[in-house]
């Protein structure tokens, strides 16, 4: 090993007649030999060297010095050489190049340089190697020199190599702060980077989203293929996440299935919709794993600072109560936090409650909607559709109740309850109309299924052929050989097997071909905007029926309410129709009395062309004019626009501010006024709430909202007379 160096021209000569002795011995034994003085202490001074450089050759430390400008006059050559360099060239080198700055690697500390310009003595400074190919971690030690007048000579130091205490230091901090499964952001790590963000942006009043999602039917995974199969499906889950937000800071997974999304910046609840859309659609494509074919999907819930809350706990308790609304709608859905969730959440379990009686008190009916041949306009068959007369409530639409009936353990007898009574009133009818029953997930999961298949037929008496079993894509979880063989058993009984849904996210052509359906029934998403110029669905459509053809399959397409829908599902072949165009679902009397004409054939009706979706409803909100407010009640809701009743004789073409609460403001022109009602035209387009409803693109900060009640004059004079004035004179 070659000795460290040092900058000393006197010593040049001695140092070459020596260059035999290393270290600091080699450096200073000449120095010792000419020194006059006592002989113990030479001898004393002597091993000390040799101690010194016995420390430098184990490899423990090393040594370093500057002059007054900072400049390397020794350093040990070993240490030199692991930079890639020998001590030789790095003399006269800036001590601070050794090292990178402080601030490219995120250390808060005071700096190298600015210890070295005060003057400063310092211990265990970490530092990290400048040098290329060398990522090496070194805790550096000085002392400043002064000769005997005072005057600052410059340093001298050691350095030892920390650079395993390094790493292990950040492998505890990373699983402290990261998924060790995913390498995502774990809970705590999380919380803490939403913590910070929420209040710096309430200093400077930004926006900040947050999305919590849950994945449905991953338990599933687990109890099929077992918790390895589990783990690498979150891994994929994750590796999904990221491609489509991007920062992997933003991303973390709370813990099993759940994970949370922190989105600075962004509240356009249009732009949080299309993202939360694209997040189901791609957690909902089919997996890989081991060898398997696996099918999950995913709910999300969505909170917004600062509209939703402040906190970190407000947030992320307000987003949970959306996701568990976006799971109690149907799962494979997202929900906007609202404050009537609130509400709604008690709604839930008190419903909840009510089911678990609803069968034994005789609440459930069931509906009939025709099933007609697109070309002949005659009835097939019918889909057996269940409704819950609630004493108190009204009817309740099976979207609403049979997410809860699933979650708490209340499907199989209903839909034991279903079965048997749709057979029993299918054989009951004149003439050999089909019958199609909904067969939930859970249903299909259960060996038992069959066998309540066959004591249904047995005990009405109803010819299998007759019954159809809709069944959606969601039993080809995890496309095992249980799924087969119940395909094979239900095939025995003779039953007709029909494809819900298709295409809606699980579509897999492998299935189909193992899969003995006699149907494939499209979903109403593709039907929904076929017609719109530029749309794709035309052609996706088109290819189903082609692939059905091939397969010896019939089609129904679902969900056909216009005229101009209609003529495009013949157009391009599609077998069967079911939607409101033909007819609403009716009760068993109205389809006897059909059914006891003869053929039933049904003449198309409705719309000539597709509409936006309207939502009837009875909701009480605010319209401004001219600074002042009146209460208004909205009868119809669409995307752009609505049919509002309350304020009397309103000129076409005036324009209001529509308050739907929370922030929710829209500016809306009267297109049609006719005394007390008015049809408005909204200036912006309202976006999906996730949840079958509408909502405004943007909201009104509540930072602004405060501001402006600070300094908003006096409310002015209505232009317009209520019906609440009215009534009252």
């Amino acid at each position: 090993m070659d000795g460290p160096s040092r900058i000393d021209s006197s010593d040049r000569g001695d140092d070459q007649a020596d260059e035999g002795q290393r270290g600091f011995f080699g450096l200073l034994g000449p120095r010792i030999g000419k020194q006059r003085g006592d002989p113990a202490a030479n001898l004393h001074t002597h091993e000390a060297l040799l101690l010194l450089q016995n420390y430098e050759e184990s490899g423990q430390g090393w040594f370093w010095s500057t002059d007054a400008k900072g400049r390397l006059t020794y350093i040990t050559d070993s240490v030199a050489r692991l930079m890639g360099r020998t001590a030789g060239q790095l003399l006269g080198t800036a001590f601070t190049d050794l090292f990178l700055p402080v601030d490219s690697h995120g250390e808060r500390q005071r700096t190298l340089p600015f210890l070295l310009t005060k003057q400063s003595k310092f211990d265990d400074l970490p530092l990290r190697s400048a040098f290329e190919g060398d990522d090496r971690w070194w805790a550096i030690s000085g002392r400043p020199q002064v000769d005997g007048g005072g005057k600052f000579t410059g340093y001298r130091g050691s350095g030892t190599d920390v650079t395993a205490q390094r790493r292990s230091a950040e492998d505890a901090s990373r699983l402290a702060l990261y998924d060790s499964l995913t390498g995502l952001a774990n809970r705590f790590h999380i919380s803490k980077k939403l913590d910070t963000t929420l209040a710096t942006f309430a200093q400077q009043q930004r926006s900040c989203a947050i999305m919590l999602l849950d994945l449905d039917r991953f338990k599933q995974v687990n109890d099929t293929l077992g918790h390895p199969a589990g783990d690498a499906l979150l891994k994929q889950v994750a590796e999904r996440l990221l491609k489509i937000v991007g920062d992997k800071e933003m991303v973390s997974r709370l813990g099993g299935d759940e994970f949370q999304i922190i989105l600075p910046d962004i509240e356009d609840r249009g732009k949080l919709g299309d993202m939360a859309g694209d997040i189901i659609a791609s957690l909902s494509q089919p997996y890989s794993v081991e060898g398997s074919r696996c099918i999950i999907g995913a709910s999300v819930g969505v909170a917004i600072a600062p509209f939703d809350g402040l906190s970190s706990d407000d947030l992320v308790r307000n987003a949970d109560l959306a996701l568990y609304a976006a799971k109690g709608n149907g799962r494979g859905r997202f929900s906007f936090y609202s404050s009537d969730l609130h509400t709604a959440a008690e709604d839930r379990r008190a419903l909840e409650d009510d089911l678990r009686d609803a069968l034994v008190r005789g609440e459930m009916a069931l509906r009939y909607q025709p099933v007609v041949h697109s070309k002949s306009n005659m009835v097939r068959g019918v889909e057996a559709l269940i409704r819950w007369a609630h004493p108190e409530r009204g009817t309740i639409s099976p979207a609403v109740f049979i997410p809860i009936a699933e979650e708490a353990g209340l499907i199989w007898d209903i839909g034991e309850w279903v079965l048997r009574t749709a057979c029993k009133d299918a054989a009951s009818w004149p003439g050999d109309m089909r019958v199609a029953v909904n067969v939930s997930p859970i249903q299909f999961a259960n060996e038992a299924l069959p066998k309540i298949v066959a004591k249904a037929l047995a005990a009405t008496g109803l010819a299998p052929d007759r019954l159809e079993l809709e069944i959606t894509e969601s039993v080809f979880l995890g496309d095992t050989a249980e799924t087969a063989l119940m395909f094979k058993a239900l095939k025995a009984l003779g039953v007709r097997l029909a494809l819900d849904d298709f295409g809606t996210g699980y579509s897999s052509l492998a299935y189909l071909q193992s899969a003995p359906f006699d149907k494939i029934k499209i979903d109403q998403s593709f039907v929904r905007d076929a017609t719109i110029p530029g749309s794709r669905n035309g052609a996706i459509i088109a290819a189903i029926v082609a692939l059905a053809e091939a397969l010896e399959m019939e089609t129904t397409a679902e969900g056909i309410e216009s005229l101009d829908q209609l003529d495009l599902i013949r157009q391009l072949n599609v077998s069967h129709v079911q939607g409101y165009v033909y007819s609403k679902p009716v009760p068993l009397e109205d389809l006897i009395e059909h059914a006891e004409a003869g053929s039933w054939t049904i003449k198309p009706a409705g719309p000539a062309r597709q509409r936006n979706d309207r939502f009837s409803l009875f909701r009480k909100v605010g319209a401004i004019h001219d600074n002042h407010r009146y209460a208004v009640v909205i009868r119809n809701l669409s995307t752009t626009g609505a049919f509002i009743e309350g304020i009397l004789d309103v000129p076409v073409g005036t324009r209001f501010v529509i308050d739907f609460g929370e922030g929710q403001l829209v500016t809306a022109t009267v297109r049609r006024s006719m005394k007390h009602q008015q049809g408005v035209e909204f200036e912006q387009t309202m976006v999906s709430d996730g949840n079958g409803g509408l909502c405004t693109r943007h909201r009104v900060s509540p930072y602004l909202i405060a501001a402006a009640t600070q300094s908003t004059s006096a409310l002015a004079l209505p232009s317009f007379t209520t019906t609440s004035d009215w009534k009252a004179a």
